[in-house]
């Protein structure tokens, strides 16, 4: 293949069990130019971990056995599978070149049992039983190595049983108790409705993890595994996949993409693979999920949109890159590696699965809020603490109260922004120095060096969703700190009956400071149908009519861009007597948005004067359409669709 040629996963259709072994042995066969001799170890590339060289090569090792054990317990065969098997008698052979190594207490080792287990457990003659006695005896010493270790107290107790699991599938000698205190003590994490939190009470993290990721995931897939051995807990677990499904659909768009949100958005593909598990487990949800069709559209769609961005996802050579839509270590973590983004080869569990396989042999249906106009379009998550939007073809969430438990490389942004779209990604700081490289796009922000440096919104002191539908909720309220002298209140109101377009924010700043504030909407593609840098919007903020009645609320910022329309506009009302702020459209610095490496966003600029206001209130009207070919006219017409502030919302700004 040459550096003209497209991967072959880029121009896969992936619509059938064909196409998606096909889609899978492309991205195998690209690995193999990167295996050491001995199949141990694969360097993928040069970037570094928090953890060691060895373990992160053991990644590149692992992580494709999600797929290639799949392949092979559903009848498939893969040419290149000797190269796991070598790498097994290698990796756990303490004599050789390429051992991994034992593992130590809350080492990365662990986290690449995981697949291992799961390995054995689904493809035992096929890498197991062609290890011989040796290999055996040592990869069999080399798992239940990590029993009795320290772990973090999070899903990763999950990798221990899947450790013991294995080894219990191939008669190996593996810790019963281990495994069962592991399990009991995961289940301490479950918040009801399907929900778990990743980690025990305290722990506010209800993101891709709690599914996808890791969680609902494992559940599944032990539920299959272990049903007869442990039957009730996997039915408690078929039952809550069963319930958490009717929330997650929400995630997805009608495109396939998902609403990226919280940390490890490298493994991609794994945002989906919830639904891939639910077919390997044999579970199919209530509806409007009662149907194999939809839960394959919601995977296979997910695939298509990630096949559908090329060669940007994938190196030169076919090795998925870090990042997200394109290759960028600005929004990734510090035990990122290479070989790291392979996680996403949990979407292919379904290969598992015989070609008669309903979800196989049932036609694909589309997204099922889409296509029944009857569904709620805004549903509020309590668990998460999310209200969820499909309004539009515009998927996204309005967000408060989550924050990652340790110190993240940019949780902020991760977390803590207001609102998280799928067609637009978020942006992350890329550097320390002015709104620009800060890129605080759909949030607000708060200077008081004149606009050098920038907060934004991390952890919250309070948060909950508020409103009846009598006063027009449902709507989120968060109370953060950026310093100890200011408070910030927020209340994020989704889009309504009429004016789909639009969702509201309303901030009470109460500090004695002053402080410069940024009020940014989504931030998109930056760049015109020319290829150059956008030209300045103003003619099209002209021809907006963005009156009601005879009268101009205040200032706006609106870009258009072959991604959609991005644009946020001042509603403070009148009599707050206050000075409209100033609209801007603002270039990010490059890489700074997952999906967009170059982007921009719009944004209402406003100087608070603490000493002579201590109080001040904003009011933000956010818009966003999705598409390419959206005319000014139809922007014209849905901008000039003033969003009304609920009657409960309108009381607090009139003091009521």
């Amino acid at each position: 293949m040459s550096a003209l040629t497209p991967h072959p996963f880029t121009v896969n259709p992936i619509r059938t069990r064909d196409d998606l072994q096909d889609a899978l042995v492309s991205l195998l066969d690209s690995l193999a130019l990167f295996t050491s001799p001995g199949g141990a170890l694969l360097k993928l590339g040069h970037t570094a971990t928090h953890y060691d060289e060895r373990a992160a090569q053991l990644e590149g090792f692992s992580r494709p056995l999600w797929g290639v054990a799949s392949l092979l317990a559903g009848g498939g065969s893969y040419d290149g599978v000797q190269r796991w098997i070598d790498g097994f008698k290698n990796g756990t052979d303490p004599l050789s070149e390429e051992f991994w190594g034992y593992t130590r207490g809350r080492d990365q080792r662990m986290v690449e049992m995981a697949a291992m287990g799961y390995t054995l457990s689904v493809a035992r003659e096929h890498i197991w039983d062609k290890l011989g006695e040796e290999g055996t005896k040592n990869l069999s010493t080399w798992l239940a190595g990590i029993n009795g270790k320290e772990m973090p107290n999070t899903n990763w107790l999950w990798f221990r049983v899947f450790a013991n699991l294995g080894l219990s599938k191939v008669g190996s000698p593996y810790s019963k108790d281990q495994l069962k205190a592991d399990l009991d003590h995961l289940d301490t994490f479950y918040l009801g409705d399907g929900w778990s939190r990743d980690g025990p009470p305290g722990v506010r993290q209800l993101d891709y993890y709690s599914g996808s990721f890791a969680i609902q995931f494992a559940q599944l897939i032990y539920s299959k595994l272990a049903e007869k051995d442990d039957p009730e807990r996997c039915e408690e677990y078929r039952d809550r996949a069963r319930k958490y499904a009717l929330d997650f659909v929400r995630y997805f768009d009608a495109e396939g993409r998902a609403i990226p949100f919280g940390r490890s958005m490298t493994y991609r593909f794994a945002m989906a693979s919830f639904w891939g598990a639910l077919a390997f487990a044999d579970v199919l949800p209530p509806a409007p999920l009662d149907n194999w069709g939809v839960i394959k559209g919601l995977l296979l769609r997910n695939i298509r949109w990630w096949a559908s961005q090329g060669s940007a996802i994938l190196s030169p050579q076919g090795i998925l890159t870090i990042g997200y839509a394109y290759p960028s270590t600005y929004a990734t973590e510090n035990y990122n590696s290479p070989g790291s983004p392979y996680w996403a080869f949990k979407a292919f569990v379904p290969l598992a699965l015989p070609s008669t396989h309903p979800f196989w042999s049932t036609p694909e249906l589309p997204h099922p809020i889409y296509a029944n106009p009857s569904l709620p379009r805004s549903v509020a998550l309590h668990h998460p603490g999310h209200i969820m939007s499909h309004h539009t073809s515009h998927a996204f969430l309005l967000s408060s109260g989550q924050a990652c438990h340790y110190p993240l490389r940019h949780g902020a942004e991760k977390y803590g922004k207001l609102a998280y779209s799928a067609a637009f990604g978020y942006a992350v700081p890329t550097g320390a120095l002015g709104l620009d490289q800060a890129a605080p796009d759909s949030t607000i922000a708060l200077s008081e060096d004149s606009g050098e440096s920038w907060r934004v919104r991390r952890e919250v002191k309070e948060a909950a969703i508020e409103g009846t539908p009598e006063e027009g909720g449902p709507w989120l309220r968060a109370v953060w700190a950026p310093w100890k002298d200011t408070e910030v209140e927020t209340w994020l109101v989704p889009p309504q009956e009429g004016t789909p377009h639009w969702y509201l924010r309303v901030h009470r700043i109460s500090s004695p400071r002053d402080l410069r504030v940024s009020d940014a909407g989504f931030s998109i593609y930056g760049q015109g149908a020319d290829g150059r840098a956008l030209a300045p919007a103003a003619d099209l903020l002209m021809s907006l009519d963005v009156t009601e009645g005879t009268r101009v609320y205040g200032h706006a910022a609106i870009l258009k861009s072959s991604a959609g329309v991005s644009g946020v506009l001042d509603l403070i009302p009148p009599e707050k007597k206050q000075q409209p702020r100033d609209g801007q459209v603002l270039p990010l610095d490059a890489n700074a948005n997952i999906i967009f490496s170059r982007s921009a966003m719009p944004t209402l600029v406003d100087e608070h004067a603490g000493e002579a206001n201590r109080d001040r209130w904003l009011v933000t009207g956010v818009f966003a359409m999705v598409g390419k070919d959206i005319t000014g006219a139809q922007v014209a017409k849905e901008w000039s669709k003033l969003p009304k502030l609920p009657k409960g919302i309108e009381r607090l700004l009139s003091g009521g």
